[in-house]
């Protein structure tokens, strides 16, 4: 008779975090290099003279900019994650729920995501007019500052009214973010948190205060939070990574399309910030949401029963 092998026991949460705050680190320089020397390569060592491209200033770079962004990606958030995986002597569909989704589930998540719009729209509205008490006006300076400069390289980057600029940044900013971030933030830190924190709301809103933490875009913090959390529920709740993703890919694939769509009728990128949304949109957006978050988690329950009678 052969003798079933047990399974290795997780190590402490506290070391798991340890990994994947290290693995950030190394991971950003290895693949930041790779990824600027690879620019250097292709557009030639006039990029080594400024830095100014960077910030999407110079439109001869935008796509060495690009590349840079994904570089980030992949050695802040992907390979912390599979770093993570590998350590704990697992495979990464196993360990971050990569069980086949859906269509049904699929359906579920993406009438969240759009019922969810309106109440994160007003709160943007709400977070955008922020302002800090007068002794902080120069954290408030700086943190405009930071912002203004994240607009001009998010215009530079989505700039552009073809078919192929549209494809080309759905992968930059949908595709790419909602698979890397949500395998670091979702599958890494909140499942880490939760094996350290036990309870699973605390686990899930820490996860997502890091989250939107982390973006440094100080007067979008509170949607991007919110955001956050949803996707913490969808993975918590389900069980797989691939939903939290296709909710991720959504959000930022919105904001694709619509500023694609703007410049394809000659209209200001930033007629989609203009757009107020009434209280009480925002309020019936907020309960329905809730509404099916809920009947998200009665729903995998249920599954969860039939699968263990």
């Amino acid at each position: 008779m052969q003798a079933t092998t047990p399974l290795k026991e997780e190590n402490h949460p506290f070391l798991q975090l340890l990994i994947l705050v290290l693995s950030a680190i190394v991971g950003l320089i290895v693949v930041g290099l790779a990824g600027y020397a690879l620019c250097v390569v292709i557009y030639g060592f006039d990029l080594l003279k400024s830095t100014e491209w960077t910030t999407g200033t110079d439109s001869r770079y935008i796509g060495a900019l690009k590349i840079l962004i994904v570089a980030q990606q992949i050695g802040l958030f992907l390979i912390p994650a599979i770093v993570l995986g590998i350590f704990e002597g697992k495979k990464p569909q196993n360990f971050y729920g990569m069980k086949a989704p859906k269509l049904e589930m699929l359906g579920l998540v993406f009438l969240i995501m759009l019922v969810s719009t309106p109440f994160l729209g007003k709160l943007a509205e709400w977070n955008a007019g922020l302002h800090l008490p007068n002794a902080l006006q120069w954290l408030e300076s700086w943190m405009r500052k930071l912002e203004d400069q994240g607009a001009v390289t998010t215009k530079a980057i989505l700039k552009g009214v073809t078919i192929s600029a549209l494809i080309s940044n759905l992968l930059l900013v949908a595709v790419v973010p909602a698979i890397c971030e949500e395998l670091i933030f979702r599958g890494g830190l909140q499942r880490t948190l939760l094996r350290l924190i036990k309870n699973p709301h605390i686990g899930i809103w820490t996860s997502a205060i890091i989250f939107s933490t982390i973006h440094f875009q100080f007067f979008g913090f509170f949607p991007r939070l919110i955001l956050g959390a949803m996707f913490g529920y969808i993975y918590f709740y389900t069980g797989s990574i691939w939903y939290t993703v296709f909710a991720h890919f959504l959000n930022n694939g919105y904001a694709v399309v619509v500023t694609w769509y703007l410049q394809t009728k000659n209209m200001p990128i930033e007629k989609a910030d203009e757009m107020t949304m009434p209280i009480y949109a925002a309020l019936i957006s907020a309960v329905l949401t809730l509404a099916l978050f809920k009947f998200l988690q009665q729903k995998t329950q249920q599954k969860e029963l039939i699968a263990n009678v």
